[in-house]
């Protein structure tokens, strides 16, 4: 068995076009300056893809960085980053997933798999131990994603392969395709899944036979041990095992911020029937599964009841999914929402975007700006569960002229249809939001304009600004000095409570951990990282050193951006967020104006010492971070 001190890291690079394979070495530096993980992904992301360069090119490479105590026995510490420059925005995307395939990378022998250029076929990768090959998938074109696992790992004689697997969607270049990992957990948002498909690569597969050691494992183990106990009694953690993330459907429907009709409404009526808790109660839940070293089991297993829309047997949905692919289109057709839920995974579809390019077209056919005929047959109404599965299907394989125009989101969607529907494409930067609504919840509004790679939540989780639990505001006393700030409604402090969050999520994600645990849940702070972090590579590091890791890597994807053209202008939150009030409930009235956002992006420019005028990072701010070397080249401010 191969055994691998954590802190010697290796990088595995894969060139699709000439078939090369070679291994290189993290420098001890990079690995304590950036963290590992996505933090390393984003500097190499910076140094091998030009500026200017085609997401669909073969210039572009797919960046595949579990993180750096992932496949060690810390509490849910299985997460795996993938990096590449973004098809849907044209800037810097980062996709974070869970499973167990980065824990077998790990064992396989590689921190980091780099993929790059271009097959003149569809091929997979399959990577056992020492042995890299590029074989043959014309067989597996055009095939889902349950049925391709199930042909690799036979093809391959081992159940035990971890796997990561475009569908149609991503073979045909939809720009909302994602990655599904380890069967049931997606790699989603952004087009990552057409930048694979664009590279005619099929699947990855890997199988792991070594192991990883910690300079410090005795103490490692004690304080990995006492964080799980931390973690399960964290007041978050047992929601997230009961109902899942759609635990939180009720809550959010009293606050009168549950997304509903494109974002018009913030309530819809039997809202209930989308909740975990309904799931239970329903007896539609048939079975929970955790990622790798996680014991939280947030991950749902769902069964129809009836075969009405189809069988389903599967896996989810998560409480986006049911936002997006329920409420958002005015749907509360429980089994309707499990079949969407499916399709989309099976054709390797992120649901957020799904949901929201469907949303906003039923929206525009309602309003009379896409006419029955532009429709191709499909009464796109809201609530109308049969023309969402058909529409989903075409979408994934761009069949007629209305799917084709939506597999390219609504940003670009909306540009093409023309009037004022750009107005209610809910995206900025090209990506669709997410369901906060970013109207009332002020530090989500920052954060989200902020993102780099568009407004959702999945960069910074400033969950803490709700001040739900003691833990979240014990978080807002340590940032502000005073709970009183943990209120989603104020304006004061916002900047601060962003940036520590997302130093706080860059570090938790560099080092491999599962973001419930750090910005949900909070018994993964700052604090016990850098302790665990010091004892997997055997130095002294501190919660300070951990946050400034953070910084650099949030300054380092701001540097990708702004080489890419990104300014001021562009951290902005989509149109009716900015534009149209709460229309009712306790929130009603509430909006995030430009004047508003101008106001939060002027402090937190100053936090970080960016331009105020461009958003750039100074020449200074990068030589105090220690970046000089990695950003040389950038824009004048």
């Amino acid at each position: 068995m191969n055994i691998r001190e954590i802190g010697a890291q290796r990088i595995l690079n894969v060139d699709l076009t000439t078939g090369q394979v070679s291994t290189e070495e993290v420098s001890h530096r990079d690995l304590v300056r950036l963290l590992g993980g996505r933090g390393l992904a984003a500097k190499m992301l910076y140094k091998r893809v030009p500026a200017g360069i085609d997401p669909l090119g073969p210039e572009n490479v797919l960046i595949w960085s579990p993180g750096t105590l992932s496949g060690t026995n810390a509490p849910s510490s299985g997460r795996t980053s993938v990096t590449c420059k973004s098809p849907a925005t044209g800037l810097y995307l980062k996709v974070s997933v869970g499973g167990h395939l980065g824990a077998e990378l790990k064992y396989a022998g590689y921190d980091y798999l780099v993929i790059s250029g271009r097959a003149s076929h569809p091929v997979y990768l399959w990577i056992d131990d020492d042995q890299v090959e590029i074989r043959q998938a014309q067989h597996l074109w055009g095939k889902g994603t349950r049925e391709t696992d199930d042909l690799i790992k036979a093809e391959l004689g081992d159940d035990e392969i971890q796997t990561g697997i475009i569908g149609p969607a991503g073979e045909n270049k939809v720009l909302f395709s994602c990655i599904m990992v380890s069967r049931y957990n997606s790699a989603a948002r952004g087009g990552v899944g057409a930048v694979m498909g664009s590279k005619n690569l099929k699947a990855v597969a890997v199988r792991g036979r070594g192991a990883l050691r910690m300079a410090r494992p005795q103490p490692y183990f004690e304080l990995a041990a006492r964080m799980r106990r931390e973690l399960a009694a964290d007041a978050g953690s047992e929601s997230l095992y009961n109902w899942g993330t759609s635990g939180s459907i009720p809550g959010l429907d009293e606050m009168g911020m549950l997304a509903a009709y494109n974002f018009s409404q913030v309530t819809i009526a039997n809202s209930e029937r989308l909740s975990g808790q309904y799931l239970v109660d329903e007896g539609y839940l048939t079975g929970r599964e955790s990622c790798f070293a996680c014991s939280t089991a947030c991950h749902r297993y769902v069964k129809s009841h009836s075969d009405r829309w189809g069988d389903v047997d599967d896996s989810g949905p998560e409480l986006e999914t049911i936002m997006s692919l329920g409420a958002e289109c005015g749907l509360t057709d429980t089994e309707a929402v499990l079949m969407a839920n499916r399709l989309c995974n099976d054709y390797g579809l992120d649901t957020i975007s799904a949901g929201h390019v469907i949303s906003w077209a039923m929206e525009c056919y309602e309003r009379g700006v896409i006419s029955p005929k532009q429709a191709d047959g499909l009464e796109l109404c809201f609530g109308n569960a049969e023309a969402q599965l058909e529409l989903i299907r075409r979408i994934a394989f761009r069949e007629g002229l209305l799917a084709d125009l939506l597999a390219e989101g609504t940003q670009r969607a909306s540009a093409e249809v023309g009037g004022d529907s750009w107005k209610w494409a809910i995206q900025a930067k090209g990506l669709e939001q997410s369901a906060v609504d970013t109207r009332a919840a002020k530090s989500y509004a920052l954060a989200f304009a902020v993102n780099p790679r568009g407004p959702d939540h999945l960069m910074t989780e400033t969950y803490a600004e709700f001040g739900f639990t003691e833990e979240s505001r014990d978080v807002i006393r340590k940032i502000t000095g005073d709970e009183k700030y943990a209120n989603a409604t104020l304006l004061e402090k916002r900047a601060d409570i962003v940036r520590w969050h997302e130093d706080c999520y860059a570090a938790t994600e560099a080092l491999g951990f599962c973001v419930f645990t750090s910005t949900a849940a909070f018994a993964v702070n700052p604090e016990n990282m850098a302790e665990l972090f010091g004892h997997a590579l055997g130095i002294e590091f501190s919660e300070e050193e951990l946050m400034l890791g953070g910084r650099r890597i949030v300054t380092l994807e701001r540097c990708f951006n702004a080489r890419e053209g990104a300014r001021r202008k562009d951290d902005v939150l989509p149109w009716r967020m900015m534009n149209e009030p709460v229309p009712n409930g306790p929130n009603k009235g509430m909006i995030t104006d430009q004047a508003m956002l101008d106001r939060f992006l002027d402090e937190y420019y100053a936090l970080h010492g960016w331009d105020p005028a461009t958003g750039i990072p100074r020449p200074e701010t990068l030589k105090t971070l220690d970046l000089a070397d990695v950003c040389s080249v950038l824009p004048e401010a």
